[in-house]
């Protein structure tokens, strides 16, 4: 029980630090410097200030400066991240799948909100966290009793950043020849692209943490949450657009919890 009150609370923290990154990566900005401060008025937040959820309670969601209301977000990505680092920890113990399924949970958070709030994916989660993945992949090849190494988890890795990528890249222009194309259907939002290259990018990156397998999984279960938010929207907004990437990140969760019982119920 101790550990997982410190696993919870280190994640909080965790996504404290992803709240930084989320708000300041699509501007382009250092996500270590400056001091976190007031996006508003940009009076620089106190320690006291910045304590994950505690802080957002006792200053009622307000700037303690401005008093301008504060982001529901910033505790909501701090529970997330809190909630995912214990499931993990519960799931694998303190273990290098612990750790390794850490990185790519860190990722698809800030890949999650910035795709929301933005409508894109940074290079620097997608394109740095498949090199990551890739890296992390390589070194579960190694095994130090024996002293030995295996090239299984490297060639998985690298399977799933091609194939993860290459399959929603081909689907979305598939999709885009029929829609657009042969149907004749007039470009959405001035947009005549269904699925965007940080999607693909996205994926990539979800296949080299979790092999060619996974990575497919993710692809094929992202579309049903996907297409029930979509209905809903339809229905509710004249913005017919939506982020994918926030699919593809649950996708990939759930393949990394239930992909063993996933598998075995569709092929017996």
């Amino acid at each position: 029980m101790f550990g997982q009150i410190i696993v919870f609370i280190f994640g909080s923290i965790i996504g404290s630090f992803l709240n930084v990154c989320i708000h300041r990566m699509p501007k382009s900005e250092s996500v270590v410097w400056p001091r976190s401060h007031c996006p508003r008025c940009g009076k620089r937040i106190p320690g006291y200030d910045n304590i994950p959820f505690i802080s957002f309670m006792l200053l009622k969601g307000r700037c303690r400066f401005c008093k301008e209301k504060i982001s529901l977000r910033y505790p909501l990505v701090e529970l997330i991240t809190a909630l995912l680092f214990l499931a993990f920890f519960t799931r694998y113990g303190l273990s290098y799948n612990f750790f390794f399924y850490l990185v790519l949970a860190s990722a698809l958070i800030i890949a999650t909100f910035v795709d929301i709030r933005h409508r894109i994916i940074p290079d620097e989660v997608s394109i740095g966290g498949a090199i990551i993945g890739f890296i992390l992949s390589s070194v579960r090849g190694f095994n130090l009793a024996p002293l030995s190494f295996s090239f299984r988890p490297m060639f998985s890795s690298l399977a799933g950043i091609i194939i993860g990528a290459g399959v929603i890249y081909l689907t979305g222009k598939l999709f885009d020849l029929i829609y657009f194309k042969l149907l004749k259907n007039p470009p959405i939002n001035g947009e005549s692209e269904s699925m965007g290259g940080g999607d693909v990018k996205l994926l990539a990156m979800i296949g080299a943490f979790l092999g060619w397998p996974r990575a497919l999984l993710a692809f094929f279960i992202a579309p049903f949450f996907g297409a029930l938010v979509g209905i809903i929207i339809l229905i509710t907004k004249k913005d017919h657009t939506i982020p994918y990437g926030p699919f593809l990140a649950l996708g990939a969760l759930i393949s990394i919890f239930w992909s063993d019982k996933i598998l075995r119920f569709l092929i017996p």
